[in-house]
């Protein structure tokens, strides 16, 4: 039984006007995503911000989501460190408020071994009973998880149940499936390649476009996994230029401004990341219209 199937938000962290969490927006936004058919919440991963929440803000933010969830779709949280003894005390404190899956990136800055990854995945996974997802996105990380060591943990490790794929290497998805006889539970990391790694096997996407188009993310995810490819595809073809206007600045920046652009009231960005240039915003409110993502005038 796969954690989920389908359009799994990358759910952005909503400030205040002080720069505190603002967990009521936060619940606003859960409840709009399971009415438009979002099929899990990601909660404190990259689009979360979590490189700039405090450890203790981290914790809320997933206590808090698990409860706003209320059991109606599966919560995974973003608990990865450079440090295997802090992605260890994330995970267990994820685990804990109940989560069903966390979602574990590679350690940045270090630059661990094959070896060394095995050992901070393994280390990580024996501490929880939940399941752990690997998430392996190398531009952000400048570590990468080589399909033979994922493969290896996957299948060696009984709570390693699969990964969210951001290299954007189709070929490296396609020999996951493989090494693992289909068994990962394989998610796209690049709103870009949806399609393209559901056809390989793969079950979903973590998404950032789903923050602001639910109900077509999720749309064309269950489409191709019904069988109706066109209608997947078309979804994926139209939806390439709001992506592309998405990612025209480091992620969340774009996706915060459209989030705002649509009347959601989620705050700023926290430092070092800054505000989005006028010739992107421009570019991504027109994207958002040709897409039909409503816009606040």
């Amino acid at each position: 039984m796969s954690i989920f199937q389908g359009s799994g938000v990358a759910i952005v962290t909503p400030f205040d006007k002080r720069d505190h969490v603002n967990y009521d927006m936060l619940e606003q936004m859960i409840n709009y995503h399971i009415e438009n058919g979002t099929d899990a919440i990601v909660i404190v991963g990259t689009t979360g911000e979590s490189s700039t929440l405090s450890m203790g803000e981290h914790a809320e933010c997933i206590r808090q989501a698990v409860a706003m969830a209320k059991g109606r779709v599966p919560v995974i949280a973003g608990t990865g460190s450079n440090s295997t003894e802090t992605a260890i005390q994330l995970s267990k404190e994820a685990d804990g408020y109940g989560v069903d899956a966390v979602l574990v990136v590679t350690p940045y800055y270090n630059k661990a071994t094959q070896k060394g990854l095995k050992v901070h995945y393994t280390e990580v996974a024996k501490s929880v009973n939940c399941p752990v997802i690997i998430y392996n996105v190398p531009s952000r990380t400048g570590c990468k998880v080589n399909v033979d060591t994922a493969a290896d943990l996957i299948n060696g490790v009984s709570n390693i149940v699969g990964m969210k794929d951001a290299t954007g290497d189709i070929t490296n998805a396609a020999d996951l499936m493989f090494l693992t006889n289909g068994e990962a539970e394989l998610y796209s990391g690049n709103d870009d390649q949806v399609v393209p790694i559901l056809s390989v096997g793969g079950i979903g996407v973590i998404s950032v476009l789903a923050n602001i188009a639910p109900k077509q993310t999720h749309d064309m995810v269950r489409s191709y996994l019904d069988g109706d490819v066109k209608t997947a595809r078309d979804i994926q073809v139209k939806a390439m230029p709001l992506i592309h206007a998405l990612f025209s600045e480091v992620n969340p920046i774009p996706v915060k401004y459209a989030m705002r652009a649509m009347g959601w009231d989620v705050g700023g960005l926290r430092p070092p990341l800054t505000e989005i240039e006028p010739e992107h915003a421009a570019n991504l409110v027109a994207q958002m219209k040709a897409f039909g993502v409503p816009v606040k005038e």
